[in-house]
């Protein structure tokens, strides 16, 4: 396979390895804390090499590659190419990595942290300050050089009004951003962090040029292997390659990312030869029409958790906790993975997938009990509630939606389904507005709990003082005590019944055979396009 080397240096790795099994990821499973739907739909995710010759001794973005295109089918179009104040994974799952790149990046093959924009970097003694050594005669797409001014600028505005999602907050431990000279970046924080790193190789950590964010929405200006090239609303965005790249430039000239509301039409079009990739299978059932035939299947696992919120705002049903355990058991967990998924996937039981170093297996903690669930409700004086159940357009959301439906009035309550449509409906109504009852959305930004779960003010309305604690202490301490405390903190969240999760999302893929540089595994929030090429 025909990559691109990205750094030269050795790597320094502050943070545990995600997972050994962890390989390349590259694409979003399904809808996340900003939701979307694709497996990460993940952009879920994608990797990077690192080590070996720099950028500048390879010669470059100019030379390598092809002349070819490759299209790529997915679900979920973005609502907009700004993911500093528009939530969902189709954002990041378009853009980073491919257009704009961060300091640091995860090597899917160790679950390091490995250098990325910075070839380098020493953290104090303390744990405090943090100095990046930035790679030099790097340019943004619109010829500007890349310096620490801009490492500064860009991390600074994460604090700023300019950032509005709620994922900003993950760098609110930042105290000081300066930029000591042109390749050196100087990062302080307020209290020791053992996220900090991790978080800079997400969304919150992308680069932007101090002169290109003046209209995010629409325009696009990073130093990554590829440019924003058009976007034919409704139907494709098209990518070209970046003949300036600091980088090996891509084995693909244009990537056209092509986008596809119902999953009958995304699987005809890969049957036809109008697309070489569909990124994420939205009808599991339906990978029978691929087997035997000339093409690839891939399946792999994401950090897509499938969860089941419940609003437990004063004066909502289920914010006693008693029928919130009720619908804890009235589930029948893999009865349901059977039946809307097809039965691929994984049932964990929390909000913590098997790749990340805290995982523990929790499906025991509310066992599929019928009985039990109805003994609950009647302690709640709670026979015949009416439930809302708000989900997404989102073939998962809807398929799995009827089947809690049916599991829930089972038991002697009464569920209404409503279909927003996604993004935008469902976005306003259920997470800003939190005007539902539950819902279903995959989140499938990596190591996302205390996001997800650390606060009140959230859609999904938990985020309590003692949880808060939880997290705050494992992100102070030790490595230990950081996998300890997210232990204990998943076991609390899911014997609080603070939401159900019904399964984590499987990576399904299928392609052209000579297709290479896929991800197995979708674990971050990208989909590299840079690692794909024909044999």
């Amino acid at each position: 396979m025909m990559g691109r080397m990205r750094t030269s240096t050795t790597t320094r790795s502050l943070l545990a390895a995600v997972a050994a099994t962890a390989l390349l990821a590259g694409c979003n499973a399904g809808a996340g804390t900003s939701p979307d739907g694709t497996a990460d739909g993940g952009g879920a995710e994608g990797g990077s090499e690192a080590g070996g010759e720099s950028a500048g001794e390879t010669g470059g973005g100019a030379s390598g590659g092809s002349d070819e295109t490759v299209r790529v089918g997915l679900v979920a179009e973005p609502a907009s190419l700004d993911f500093t104040t528009t939530d969902g994974a189709a954002i990041p799952q378009l853009l980073l990595d491919n257009v704009y790149e961060t300091l640091v990046t995860v090597d899917q093959e160790t679950g390091e942290i490995v250098p990325a924009l910075a070839t380098d970097w020493e953290v104090s003694e303390d744990r405090l300050t943090y100095t990046f050594t930035l790679e030099e005669g790097v340019t943004f797409s619109d010829g500007s050089e890349f310096t620490a001014e801009d490492a500064a600028f860009s991390l600074e505005r994460v604090s700023s009004d300019a950032w509005t999602v709620s994922l900003k907050s993950q760098l609110d431990v930042v105290e000081s951003v300066e930029a000591v000279d042109d390749t050196t970046l100087e990062v302080t924080l307020s209290r020791p962090s053992n996220s900090f790193l991790y978080a800079l190789t997400t969304r919150v950590g992308a680069m932007f040029d101090t002169e290109g964010v003046d209209d995010l929405a629409e325009e696009a200006i990073g130093t990554g292997p590829y440019t924003f090239e058009a976007w034919d609303r409704g139907s494709q965005i098209t990518l070209e390659r970046n003949p300036d790249y600091h980088g090996d430039a891509p084995y693909f000239a244009t990537v056209e990312m092509r986008y596809f509301q119902d999953a009958n039409a995304l699987n005809n079009a890969m049957l036809t030869d109008a697309i070489d990739v569909v990124s994420t299978v939205q009808a599991p059932e339906s990978l029978a029409e691929f087997e035997g035939g000339d093409f690839q299947i891939i399946e792999g696992t994401t950090n897509g958790e499938v969860v089941l919120s419940m609003n437990q705002q004063e004066g909502n049903p289920l914010a006693d906790p008693a029928l919130r355990e009720a619908v804890r058991h009235a589930i029948d967990h893999q009865a349901l993975l059977d039946t809307c998924w097809a039965g691929r996937g994984e049932l964990i039981g929390s909000m913590v997938p098997p790749t990340d170093p805290w995982y523990e297996d929790r499906t025991g903690d509310f066992p599929f009990d019928p009985a039990r669930a109805e003994e609950l409700i009647a302690e709640a004086g709670a026979e015949g509630t009416e439930l809302r159940l708000r989900i997404p357009t989102l073939p998962y959301a809807v398929s799995c939606g009827t089947v809690v439906e049916s599991m829930l009035e089972e038991v002697g309550l009464e569920v209404t389904i409503d279909e927003l449509e996604f993004p935008a409906a469902w976005l306003e109504t259920v997470f800003t507005n939190k005007d539902f009852d539950m819902s279903i959305v995959a989140h499938v930004e990596p190591r996302d709990m205390a996001n997800v779960f650390g606060s009140p003010d959230y859609y999904t309305t938990y985020g309590t003082e003692e949880i808060q604690t939880l997290f705050e202490e494992a992100d102070t301490g030790t490595e230990e005590e950081q996998v300890a405390k997210l232990q204990e903190a998943a076991a609390l969240i899911s014997e609080d019944a603070a939401a159900d999760f019904l399964f984590l999302l499987p990576n399904l893929m299928v392609a052209d055979p000579d297709i290479t540089g896929l991800p197995t595994n979708a674990i971050t929030e990208s989909f590299d396009l840079g690692d794909l090429a024909r044999e």
